[in-house]
C-alpha cells in the first residue's frame, strides 16, 4: 500500500508530487497516457497570469497570485523557461472604460502589484502594433510567459528524483474504500493507498464521483490556437488581452518563450473529453478577433494550429479539499485558467492537506533543484566546441528548424521519466516544433528512439497508444 496515489501527471499532479516529495512519504502517480504533460497542461496559452481576473476572495485568485510570485524562483531551481514580459488588457471603446477600472480595482484587492491604467499615447509607445481602436489598457508588469511542457516535466522529474514513482498507460477504472484507505482498479491491476489525490483534469469529475455521492461535473472547454513562425515573434512584446467577457479573457496575442507568436484561444464548451480537434469555425474566430486588439498580425506565417481543453466546473472555482464523506480522498479539480500559473501554489496546498491527514515528517534528503536538457545554443563557441569534442552527438543536427542535436535527443530519452515517443522528444527538446512541423526530423528521431530503447521502428509512436508512424508493412517481404 502506498501512502499517497496521485491520479494524473499534468501540471497540478506533478506539482503536488514534487511538494509531497519534500516529506518522508511513499507516493505513486498514475497516468493514463504514455508520458507526463499529455492533457490540458500541454495545450494552453503558456501564460503566467498576474491575478487581476479571478473574483475577489476566491481560491482561484489567491493561488493565482501566489503561483505568480513563486514562478521566477521555481524556474531557476528547476531550469525551465520563464519570462516576466508583462501583460496588457486592452479597452477598445471609451464606454467600456468602467470595466477596465473594475479590473484594476479587483487586481489591487487580489494583491497584484504594479497595476496601472495606461492611456493610448503610452500604449502605442509600449506596443506599436496595438489596435487603432485601443483607447487605454490595464498594464500588469508581473504577467509573464512560460514553457508549459518544461514546467510540467521539470516538476515531475524533480519529484521522480526525490523518490516518487510514476506509472504510465495506467487508467483508473474504479475506486473503492477499504480499511485504512482506498483500492484503485486500473487497466494495469490494482493499487492501494492511504490517501488519494484526484488531479485528473477533465476526468476529475469521473474520479470524484467514484467515491462521493455529491457529484460534480467538469465541462471540457475547447480552445483553438494558431502558432506563428519565429519571424513573427516580435510583433508584440507583451501578452495582449481583450477585456474579459462571459467566457474568459477572449483572444490573446502573445510572444512565446521560444520566440514564436501565439494567438487564441476560443472558448467552446463540448461534451467529448478527448475533443482536441480544431474546427474551421474556431480558427476563423481566432483569426477575426485577434485584430480587435492587435493590428497587422502576420497570419500568413502560421505554422500550425491546435486545440486544448480546459477543465471547466460550473462554479468557475478551483476545488481543492479533502472530501468529508471520503476521508483521505483529496480533490484537485476544476483546474482551468489560471491553473498553469497557480500550479506551484496548488502543489503546496495539496501537500499541506495530505501532510495533515498523514502527519508527514520532512525528507532530509530532498533535492530541490534540477537541470533541464542541455541546449548547446546557450553555450559560448568555445564551450560548444569543447562539448562536441567530448560528445560528438552534440554536433549532429537532427531538427534543422529548431537546431536540435542528437545529443539533446539522447538526453531527453535517458533522463528521469525519459521520452518514449516523438511527442515526448518534442516536448523536451522542441525537435519537430519548427517551421516544417517535423517533416524533416521525424525519421531520424524515430531511428534514435528505436536504437536507444531497443524497439522495432514499427513500434515507435507519435504519442503512445495506437499512434504508430510506420504501418502496413509486411515484414516478410522486406
Amino acid at each position: 500500500m502506498y501512502d499517497v496515489i496521485i491520479i494524473g501527471a499534468g501540471v497540478s499532479g506533478a506539482a503536488s508530487a514534487r511538494e509531497l516529495s519534500r516529506y518522508q512519504v511513499n507516493v505513486c502517480v498514475l497516468e493514463k497516457e504514455e508520458d507526463v504533460c499529455c492533457g490540458t497542461s500541454k495545450a494552453n496559452s503558456a501564460i503566467v497570469h498576474a491575478g487581476y481576473d479571478a473574483a475577489n476572495g476566491s481560491l482561484m485568485a489567491k493561488l493565482n497570485v501566489q503561483g505568480n510570485k513563486m514562478m521566477e524562483q521555481l524556474s531557476r531551481d528547476l531550469d525551465f523557461e520563464f519570462i516576466q514580459n508583462g501583460s496588457l488588457v486592452v479597452c477598445t471603446e471609451e464606454e467600456n472604460r468602467p470595466g477596465l477600472e473594475a479590473l484594476l480595482e479587483r487586481g489591487i484587492q487580489n494583491g497584484v502589484e504594479g497595476l496601472r491604467i495606461v492611456e493610448r499615447d503610452e500604449l502605442v509607445e509600449m506596443e506599436p502594433n496595438i489596435s487603432d481602436q485601443a483607447v487605454a489598457a490595464l498594464y500588469a508588469p508581473t504577467g509573464g510567459i512560460v514553457c508549459p511542457f518544461n514546467l510540467n516535466i521539470a516538476l515531475a522529474e524533480n519529484a521522480c528524483t526525490n523518490g516518487v514513482e510514476f506509472k504510465f498507460n495506467t487508467q483508473v477504472e474504479n475506486i473503492e474504500k477499504i480499511d485504512g484507505g482506498f483500492r484503485l482498479t486500473t487497466n494495469q491491476g490494482d493499487y492501494e493507498a492511504k490517501c488519494v489525490v484526484n488531479a485528473a483534469g477533465v476526468y476529475a469529475d469521473q474520479i470524484h464521483n467514484m467515491v462521493s455521492e455529491k457529484k460534480i461535473s467538469i465541462i471540457p472547454r475547447r480552445g483553438d490556437y494558431c502558432l506563428l513562425d519565429k519571424t513573427a515573434g516580435q510583433h508584440v512584446k507583451r501578452t495582449i488581452f481583450a477585456l474579459p467577457g462571459k467566457y474568459g479573457k477572449g483572444i490573446l496575442v502573445s510572444p512565446t518563450v521560444h520566440g514564436n507568436l501565439i494567438v487564441g484561444p476560443t472558448a467552446i464548451d463540448i461534451e467529448e473529453k478527448e475533443g482536441t480537434n480544431t474546427t474551421r469555425a474556431g480558427l476563423d474566430e481566432v483569426i477575426t478577433k485577434c485584430a480587435n486588439t492587435v493590428k497587422n498580425v502576420p497570419l500568413r506565417q502560421v505554422i500550425t494550429s491546435f486545440a486544448g481543453l480546459r477543465a471547466h466546473e460550473a462554479g468557475h472555482e478551483f476545488i481543492i479539499e479533502e472530501l468529508p464523506e471520503a476521508p483521505g480522498f483529496v480533490d484537485c479539480a476544476g483546474i482551468e485558467s489560471p491553473g498553469l500559473t497557480s500550479s506551484p501554489a496548488i502543489g503546496c496546498m495539496v501537500a499541506d492537506i495530505v501532510k495533515g491527514i498523514l502527519d508527514l515528517k520532512e525528507n532530509p534528503n530532498f533535492v530541490g533543484t534540477r537541470k533541464g536538457v542541455l541546449n548547446p545554443e546557450k553555450l559560448s563557441i568555445e564551450e560548444r566546441n569543447s562539448l562536441i569534442k567530448e560528445q560528438p552527438a552534440y554536433g549532429n543536427i537532427i531538427c534543422r528548424c529548431e537546431m536540435v542535436t542528437e545529443g539533446e535527443i539522447l538526453d531527453a530519452i535517458h533522463r528521469p521519466l525519459g521520452a518514449r515517443s516523438l511527442d515526448g522528444v518534442k516536448r523536451r527538446t522542441r525537435a519537430g516544433m519548427g517551421r516544417c512541423q517535423a517533416g524533416f526530423c521525424s525519421p531520424r528521431t524515430m531511428e534514435i528512439l528505436s536504437r536507444e530503447l531497443g524497439m522495432d521502428m514499427m513500434e515507435i509512436t507519435k504519442s503512445g497508444g495506437e499512434s504508430k508512424i510506420v504501418v502496413g508493412i509486411n515484414k516478410d517481404r522486406i
